[in-house]
């Protein structure tokens, strides 16, 4: 076997890496400006803290002005250079470590252009459920089958359903002109086509965040040929939390946009980059938490696995990404009903199909009220809120009892087995 490539996560590297350094080195810069009997203290007249921050800032304030500033000095200057002997030290055991995910071996029933569509029960007995599974354009489909221990896919089909992944791959050069409407009403029908033919039940519909908007659209088009939705972490109205950060993604952007659509791509780096800005110290303190993990250990393994697939995004095509970070995050067009897939809008509550809406409480790219903004706009959606982030809900150590097993249990309820017509 060829060794493996290098990985060359964390992405963007070189921004999780100033990160971490500017943030703790330039702590050592600003300590003359926190001492009371400095002559470079500063004091600004009108200045308070938080509410939240008082109590701590001024038990800080009085902790500092105990110790003599060299001896301060001294110890903050051991912190730093422990800090970041972790950082490097964890970001040293990922990079180097031996594991690599084992090429999956499930046949791919149906293809057009870079999007395939990957059968995962092949043997399935006749009349077995079908679930055609949809996942976000910006990350590869993997998630859904992450590990051999830890596949949502596979443990569909140790259940008793037929399992259908939607692997959407890079944009090619067909794909690079694609919009929101091209994916769904092109591709994502295209699937679902494939499935009827396979044969089987009446299939339902799993979609994982961005995937779950794409799910959306395609049951707004075809509710007939659908048993029930499911919705893990999709989001709905984009401006009910962060609205600083989802209002200054396409201002951000602006500049940049001739660019993109020149390319005809916004690259993974730029996305990760994005992504990063929603918790900047993120990549420092898990990197951290490495350095003292065993490499033999089932944890590392696991972090390994969900890192690689961090890291092996892909691009999004220029007008998925306007359609997107402009008119979802920067206009919220699917909360005000303004969202269109080939001309016609795409309303929730014109969805009169069984759906179950998953809400991970912790998560920061889907904040909780988003999701539950689309749950509350479904006709017959039942709604699960789990103490789990955004990636946790599918891969986490808590998500096959937390989330998979009432999945199994939902789907095994809808009505059917129903063969298409």
């Amino acid at each position: 076997m060829p060794p493996a490539p290098p990985r060359i996560g964390p992405r963007p590297l070189a921004l999780h890496v100033a990160i971490a350094a500017t943030s703790w080195l330039s702590c050592a810069a600003a300590l003359p400006f926190s001492k009371s009997g400095s002559p470079k203290a500063v004091r600004l007249p009108g200045l308070a803290w938080h509410p939240s921050l008082r109590e701590r800032a001024q038990n800080l304030e009085s902790e500092l002005a105990r110790h003599p500033e060299p001896a301060f000095r001294e110890a903050l200057g051991r912190e730093i250079k422990t800090r970041l002997t972790e950082f490097h030290d964890g970001l040293t055991r990922y990079r180097k470590h031996p594991w690599r995910r084992a090429p999956v071996e499930m046949p791919a029933i149906w293809q057009e252009g870079t999007t395939r569509l990957v059968d995962y029960a092949p043997d399935a007995p006749a009349g077995a459920r079908a679930v055609l599974l949809v996942p976000s354009l910006v990350n590869r489909a993997y998630v859904l089958d992450l590990d051999e221990g830890n596949s949502f896919a596979r443990h569909l089909a140790a259940q008793g359903f037929r399992p259908f992944l939607v692997d959407w791959d890079a944009p090619g050069d067909v794909e690079r002109g694609f919009g929101l409407s091209a994916y769904v009403d092109g591709r994502l029908a295209g699937a679902l086509a494939a499935v009827e033919r396979a044969g089987g039940s009446l299939p339902a519909v799993v979609g994982y965040c961005m995937g779950g908007l794409l799910t959306l659209g395609l049951a707004a088009r075809h509710q007939s040929r659908l048993a029930g939705l499911v919705l893990l972490a999709t989001p709905w109205d984009f401006h009910t939390e962060q609205t600083e950060t989802t209002f200054g993604i396409g201002d951000a952007l602006r500049p940049w946009w001739p660019w993109i659509e020149a390319a005809g791509e916004l690259p993974v780096d730029v996305l990760q980059a994005l992504f990063a800005a929603l918790d900047p110290f993120m990549a420092a303190r898990k990197f951290r938490a490495l350095a003292g993990v065993d490499p033999e250990s089932p944890r590392m393994r696991a972090f390994v696995a969900l890192e690689d697939w961090l890291n092996d995004g892909v691009p999004l095509s220029a007008p998925v990404a306007r359609e997107t970070l402009v008119g979802w995050y920067g206009e919220n067009r699917p909360a005000s009903g303004r969202w269109t897939l080939s001309g016609r809008a795409i309303l929730p509550q014109a969805i009169d199909l069984p759906s179950l809406c998953i809400v991970p409480g912790q998560d920061r790219i889907v904040p909780p009220a988003s999701a539950l903004a689309l749950a509350k706009r479904l006709k017959k959606a039942e709604t699960l809120e789990r103490k789990l982030g955004h990636i946790g809900l599918v891969v986490g150590g808590r998500a096959k009892e937390d989330v998979w097993a009432p999945i199994v249990a939902w789907l095994a309820r809808l009505p059917g087995p129903r063969s298409h017509a």
